[in-house]
């Protein structure tokens, strides 16, 4: 190791490896997507449970791609200087977001759930099948994020 560099083998799926940037860009696909079903509908800030996931993914999208362009870097220059405190910065950053997504996919699925067993008129069929394809890619942000929260949780300690 120089200067605080780390080979990329050494650690994989942590900050600053290509498997963190595969994580990092299913992520932000997962997590746009869903905002994109959700705003394809101009109704869904008659539910706060759908503001909230708009609200949630609105704060994912950012967080990755910032993530996702320095675990890019990362890859291409070989070398990232790996800080205790920056790994500890993304490490809550990732557990939070992770939490909210988590609650938001969550609140988003038991609501449109709701509506479609309530009655037809709260939600036809193609709009209802909208959010819960909202929902399904929200779930699937939340897993990316907490599989990168856990990894750099593993990471921590070797600092």
């Amino acid at each position: 190791m120089l200067w605080g560099c780390r080979r990329m083998e050494e650690l994989p799926g942590a900050f600053g490896s290509s498997a963190s940037f595969a994580l990092r860009l299913g992520q932000t696909v997962f997590s746009t997507a869903s905002l994109l079903f959700m705003c394809l509908d101009v109704d869904f800030y008659s539910y706060t449970a759908f503001c909230y996931l708009v609200t949630v993914m609105g704060l994912v999208i950012p967080w990755s791609i910032t993530l996702l362009v320095v675990d890019g870097y990362s890859v291409f220059v070989k070398c990232l200087p790996l800080q205790q405190r920056l790994v500890m910065i993304i490490f809550l950053g990732d557990m939070i977001l992770s939490y909210l997504s988590l609650a938001a996919a969550c609140s988003t699925a038991s609501v449109t759930d709701l509506l479609l067993d309530a009655d037809r008129s709260y939600c036809p069929a193609n709009l209802c099948g909208r959010y819960q394809l909202s929902a399904a890619m929200a779930f699937l942000s939340w897993f990316l994020s907490s599989a990168s929260c856990l990894f750099n949780f593993w990471l921590f300690p070797s600092l």
